[in-house]
């Protein structure tokens, strides 16, 4: 079989298969940068997911770690699930949660709440290391504005398989006769793959699938997706995927939930909705986060 690289057009476009690729850009948060590929000039959404980061992988210098200030989210939720590393989540409901590999947070925003995100100062003498993905999901037609709320998974309670030598993690939704614990609000996907080389494994139904590859190499047919860029596959079900290399791949997706306004970190259907939550964020009228004094001004553009 000739293989042609993700970059190649040859490679977009085939029903069934990848209709798009897209390659992350850097984005630097202050001390660390991420690999956006969610929303990007291309496609802002992949089945409910509107965002989505690779975090790392980074190893900071003793002394240091992440310090994301309390900032304001609407309309959304977040999702955090690490490789290696630990962040601790605080937010204006009054969650003090840290996540460690192979867990789930999970903060729905609905109608407003307010967080912080950190590295514990036990954990920065040695210099710590972090990796791992950080989405959102756009909430749907009558639930934008829900109650806020927090949910952790601990890594023991999120169903595991194998198929096919294929290690396959059901972090969201339902797969492989698996159902994730975690809460959704719209039909989602999140699947965590770890693939020897040459190996197989026929994707489940998603309506709309995103492939990330973390490390490695994956084909969809003749079609080859490098490390760090994401194929977009419409109507997923059947599709074979093979790994060309030991490869460590995110699978997101599922239902599309139509158009959505994204700015800075404020979600909603209506633009009027996100230019009342900027002037809340302005005006000092959000949820603080106890314990914190901080917090990220509004940007001006």
């Amino acid at each position: 079989m000739s293989w042609q690289r993700a970059a190649e057009p040859e490679c977009e476009g085939r029903q069934g298969r990848v209709s798009l690729v897209i390659a992350p850009h850097e984005r630097d948060l202050g001390g660390f940068s991420v690999r956006r590929v969610l929303p990007s000039s291309k496609r802002r959404m992949v089945g409910p997911f509107i965002f989505f980061d690779e975090m790392g992988p980074v190893h900071f210098d003793p002394g240091k770690g992440i310090d994301v200030r309390p900032h304001p989210h609407i309309g959304l939720s977040t999702v955090t699930y690490l490789f290696e590393g630990e962040i601790v989540h605080r937010d204006s409901l009054g969650f003090v949660q840290p996540i460690r590999p192979g867990a789930v947070n999970l903060m729905t925003a609905g109608r407003g709440v307010v967080h912080s995100e950190r590295t514990d100062p036990a954990v920065r003498g040695g210099g710590p290391r972090l990796h791992g993905i950080q989405s959102w999901m756009a909430l749907p037609d009558g639930q934008e504005e829900i109650e806020p709320a927090f949910e952790h998974h601990p890594e023991g309670s999120l169903p595991e398989t194998e198929r096919d030598g294929v290690r396959v993690r059901v972090v969201l939704g339902e797969a492989f006769g698996l159902r994730s614990p975690v809460r959704t609000y719209a039909p989602t996907l999140y699947l965590e793959l770890r693939m020897p080389a040459a190996s197989e494994l026929v994707l489940p139904a998603a309506r709309e699938l995103g492939l990330y590859v973390v490390a490695g190499e994956i084909a969809i047919g003749e079609c080859v997706l490098a490390p760090r860029t994401m194929g977009v596959l419409e109507d997923a079900a059947g599709t074979r995927l093979r790994a060309a290399a030991r490869s460590h791949v995110i699978a997101i997706g599922g239902d599309p939930i139509g158009p959505r306004h994204i700015w800075w970190n404020l979600v909603s259907s209506s633009a009027d909705r996100i230019e009342r939550a900027k002037r809340d964020w302005a005006d000092g009228r959000f949820p603080s986060v106890p314990g914190e004094t901080e917090f990220i001004p509004l940007p001006e553009s």
